[in-house]
């Protein structure tokens, strides 16, 4: 069980997670790494619209201050 939110972020790694960023954007992806800015490092990014991939991305770097909110 996380008992720091960080412990939630290292649960994640290597595993296909959702991000919610400003502007109501959604983009899925697999995490690969972050940092304590929470700057997010992803492989086979993609952006989600309506429940489905509209664009593919690759690999993609999310600065941390636009993070809303990351489900694992």
């Amino acid at each position: 069980m996380s008992n720091r939110p960080f412990d939630l972020l290292n649960e994640a790694l290597n595993k296909e997670v959702l991000i919610v960023l400003k502007g109501n954007q959604h983009v899925r992806g697999t995490l690969r790494a972050f940092d304590m800015h929470m700057n997010l490092n992803l492989d086979d990014a993609s952006q989600i619209v309506d429940g489905e991939m509209k664009t593919k991305f690759g690999r993609l770097l999310i600065r941390g201050d636009s993070v809303i909110m990351l489900s694992p």
